[in-house]
């Protein structure tokens, strides 16, 4: 703990492993099991609980609770876990649960940003750089992709997917998967068009952004089923290699067993 500051009000388990440099602020809780990596600050008030592995360089502001257990009503006591990236900051209030059944894992990336009073629930696995607006919520089993957006007190029923780079709109119902690089609003919410903008400012190109523009078209304004037209899709960009933004969203497409929000 080189170089740490640690308030006298802060009450931290024996069994808590704390790294380099961290700053731990006043009246903050710090539980068995939680490994906490270099450089993060807890500003004060911060209950963090384990087991739980927090990366380097997070940020909690006061009142978050951080790796507390399952509210899922089947657990029951199980050792089960909570992993954090590094580079995230956790506004007030925001609430991270660990996994349910024995073994099983919540996991968040890196350099996301959750805003006052968001909630992760059990078993979700968030990836890097995501934004969730205030209250922007999440039931347990979900999945979130990098960069996508969760706007203000928008909720994802469990089991539901959020695809890279996708936003759902303040105050969305999502009760089926988001595909990725559009835009999902309304309650319930329906597909508005694509994330033109967030693309463009994450380097996607003219033709990409073009391309995408003429699936969405093709799945959603169109007289197509989805399933008829992921096959016109996937005929068009045949010869577009896997990584392709196209080829990423018919995969997601395909992969999906709650179905596509229409």
């Amino acid at each position: 703990m080189a170089s740490s500051e640690i308030h006298p009000s802060a009450i931290i388990d024996s069994g808590a492993c704390l790294g380099d440099d961290v700053i731990i602020g006043p009246y903050c809780v710090i539980g068995k099991g939680v490994e906490l990596g270099d450089g993060c600050v807890l500003h004060s008030h911060v209950v963090l609980d384990g087991p739980s592995i927090i990366g380097k360089q997070n940020e909690f502001y006061p009142h978050c609770v951080i790796g507390g257990r399952s509210q899922d009503l089947k657990y029951e006591g199980e050792p089960t876990y909570l992993r954090v990236g590094e580079g995230n900051t956790f506004r007030e209030f925001v609430t991270v649960n660990r996994g349910t059944s024995p073994g099983e894992v919540t996991t968040i990336g890196n350099n996301g940003h959750f805003l006052a009073y968001a909630h992760v629930a059990h078993d979700c696995v968030v990836g890097n750089g995501v934004i969730f607006s205030n209250n922007g919520t999440l039931a347990g089993h979900v999945s979130v992709d990098d960069n996508a957006i969760m706007g203000g007190l928008s909720a994802v029923h469990q089991f539901c997917r959020i695809g890279r780079h996708a936003i759902t709109g303040g105050c969305s119902k999502i009760v089926q998967d988001v595909p990725p690089f559009m835009i999902a609003d309304g309650n319930p919410a329906q597909v508005r068009g694509i994330n033109s903008v967030g693309l463009q400012r994450h380097g996607f190109d003219k033709d990409q952004i073009r391309d995408l523009k003429q699936s969405y078209r093709l799945i959603y304004r169109s007289n197509l089923t989805v399933k008829d037209a992921v096959e016109k899709l996937k005929e068009q960009f045949a010869d577009k290699e896997e990584d392709y933004p196209v080829q990423e969203l018919i995969s997601f497409i395909e992969a999906s067993e709650r179905g596509i929000i229409r």
